[in-house]
């Protein structure tokens, strides 16, 4: 079943699909920002920048980006069930980490955390819920899975200590566009002024592990559910 060209079309089908719900919640959640921040009389620049630099925003983008890429390029290949390109496979297993990390920090640290006005509600559940379940579905039981090397997880690390360095060194350089504060964290619990340093750290620690934990297990499930790369895509070596 979950290698038939009917469910292969069902599911690439699904992929473009919620690749769009995705990129409509970003959208959407750009626009009612950016007009809060007019309405306010906000600092554009320093809103659209702190927009762009939360991590559910960053994974919610990408997964869009690599979602209907991964789509779109089984009908363009007329519909062959073909194994995914190593780039497009190491890709969706990034992304999906990246989405069920989002889904399970923000229901577990962020759910009781007040939302703000400009938060377009159906928008917000679509990024932190059911955007990183369709992505832990797509692990689960998404077709033309290709076994990746063990490797890609440890690749899966990069681009959260890239926006964790990032985010540290911006926060105390920016003036917080709401509240007038003298830094801006996208999220409280790397606020070390409210927290401490120990407590950031933990958080750092923790979610890291987990990131890289995860993602060795989304490679496990490819390499258990996934074939070998062959010429035609459907041979086990």
């Amino acid at each position: 079943m979950l290698r038939s060209r009917e469910w292969a079309t069902g599911w690439s089908l699904a992929q473009v699909a919620v690749a769009a719900l995705i990129a409509a919640a970003v959208l959407a959640q750009l626009v009612s920002t950016v007009s809060g921040a007019v309405d306010r009389e906000r600092d554009l620049t320093t809103v659209i920048a702190n927009f762009f630099s939360y991590f559910t925003i960053l994974s919610n983008a990408s997964a869009a980006v690599v979602l209907v890429m991964a789509g779109a390029r089984f009908f363009a290949r007329r519909r062959a069930l073909e194994t995914d390109p190593l780039a497009l496979a190491t890709a969706l297993a990034w992304i999906s980490t990246y989405m069920i990390v989002t889904g399970v920090v923000y229901n577990l640290l962020l759910r009781a955390v007040a939302l703000q006005p400009e938060t377009v509600g159906w928008s917000n559940e679509v990024m932190h819920v059911w955007g990183p379940l369709f992505l832990l579905l797509d692990v689960l039981v998404g077709p033309n899975r290709r076994r990746l090397p063990w490797v890609a997880a440890f690749g899966a690390a990069i681009f959260p200590i890239v926006w964790i360095v990032y985010t540290l060194l911006r926060a105390p350089l920016i003036t917080n566009p709401t509240t007038g504060a003298p830094f801006w964290y996208p999220y409280p619990f790397l606020d070390p002024a409210s927290h401490g340093w120990g407590s950031v750290i933990g958080y750092i620690v923790v979610i890291a592990s987990g990131i890289v934990a995860l993602a060795f297990g989304v490679v496990a499930l490819g390499r258990a559910r996934g074939t070998r790369h062959a010429a035609r895509g459907t041979r086990r070596r």
